[in-house]
């Protein structure tokens, strides 16, 4: 899934029948006020670099970031050659922008919502045509058009944009050909890689970009845009969602879409029976995330037991403090479970529950069966020895 994110003063509601909106349509963001400078800046500067690896955690606003970037570099216009030259031979503007805003009734807005602009190229996971489902990676395939598009003159005459989301989703292949175009830049030419996880990435990619890293939303923003977004949702509710979500709009408005509140209730509600499991009631979220068709349900309750993990570590580290908001009902059972494994056991277990999950979606494991073992693991981490 692509990463995404807007705001503005406009409160058009969320819509789960279209969610996520695809980062080329978003007209708006917000919490990200220096890192737009920091490209504006850039882009009015001499030393403009061409190669941008915008990070941060899923559903901050990256790629939105990145589209935004394009939109308002494509918006510039022809290159003018008399207008004095900068270090990629190209004119600046001369009249600075005070934004990277650029209208949704603008021409470069609608051809690039439309995906439709000549000179931008977006390359993102493909379909399996085989599963018609997306594939685990970018392959090579996906990318051998960036070098020919980067070498050909820009058919507006301006600049040619590359939007790669998400960067480290490219397999070897892929990477070493996208390095190939880092090595030998073309003038007018500019790659945003858009990277949830930048350490996975080759190092000689990292070394050619300019790194713009974006930091996770206040949770008083995100109770803020879950307002606007789902005002269906009740105050408390919000608050909860911004505990759930680490700053991410795109996770908090996911979890509205999958019922992610329910499930995290039903989830704490069989966790609150540890260290003596509720055996029906294990077998009941079993089953409700194990069909045929509860493919998201499955992801956003293993995605939330191990969100619940993380924390659990912190806090038998004695590093409460770092794990950020918890709901009040939770702490204290938090703090108290954490006291029934050493630190090492609850490494062990958060490991061994992320190694079964993504061999579950690798290898297409019984989802029930994968639950029940999760949960009976950490059932034997907390339960006093006899």
């Amino acid at each position: 899934m692509a990463d995404f994110f807007d705001s503005s003063d406009s409160e058009e509601p969320f819509d789960p029948d279209n969610w996520p909106p695809h980062p080329r349509s978003n007209h708006r963001l917000q919490g990200h006020d220096e890192a737009q400078q920091a490209l504006l800046d850039a882009f009015y500067s001499e030393r403009m670099h061409h190669a941008w690896l915008i990070t941060g955690p899923k559903g901050i606003g990256k790629a939105t970031l990145a589209y935004r970037f394009a939109r308002f570099v494509l918006s510039q216009g022809p290159v003018n050659a008399n207008a004095g030259p900068s270090l990629f031979g190209d004119a600046l503007p001369a009249v600075r922008a005070k934004s990277l805003d650029v209208s949704p009734e603008h021409p470069v807005f609608k051809r690039i919502a439309a995906g439709a602009h000549a000179d931008l190229l977006a390359i993102e996971r493909r379909l399996n045509e085989k599963t018609g489902k997306l594939k685990t990676v970018i392959d090579v395939d996906s990318v051998r058009e960036v070098g020919h598009r980067m070498s050909q003159t820009a058919a507006e005459g301006g600049w040619r944009v590359v939007i790669i989301d998400a960067a480290d989703e490219m397999n070897p292949n892929a990477a070493n050909a996208v390095l190939k175009v880092l090595e030998e830049p073309p003038a007018n030419a500019l790659l945003l890689l858009v990277s949830h996880n930048p350490g996975r990435l080759l190092p000689t990619i990292r070394s050619r970009c300019r790194t713009l890293q974006l930091r996770p939303l206040k949770p008083e923003l995100v109770v803020e845009l879950a307002g606007i977004y789902a005002p269906e949702v009740s105050a408390d509710d919000a608050k909860h969602l911004a505990e759930l979500s680490d700053g991410s709009i795109g996770r908090a408005l996911g979890l509205v879409a999958e019922g992610g509140l329910e499930l995290y209730n039903e989830l704490m509600g069989l966790l609150h029976t540890l260290p003596r499991l509720d055996v029906k009631a294990l077998h009941v979220l079993a089953d409700k995330v194990s069909r045929a068709d509860a493919d998201e349900a499955f992801n956003t309750v293993t995605g939330l037991l191990r969100w619940w993990l993380e924390r659990m570590i912190l806090i038998a580290a004695g590093k409460s403090g770092a794990c950020g908001p918890v709901h009040s009902l939770d702490a204290g059972f938090m703090a108290s479970l954490a006291n029934q494994a050493s630190l090492e056991r609850w490494f062990f277990v958060w490991e061994k529950i992320n190694q079964l999950v993504a061999r579950t979606n690798g290898l297409n494991l019984d989802k029930k069966q994968v639950m029940l073992d999760v949960f009976l693991g950490l059932e034997h981490t907390v339960r006093p020895a006899r």
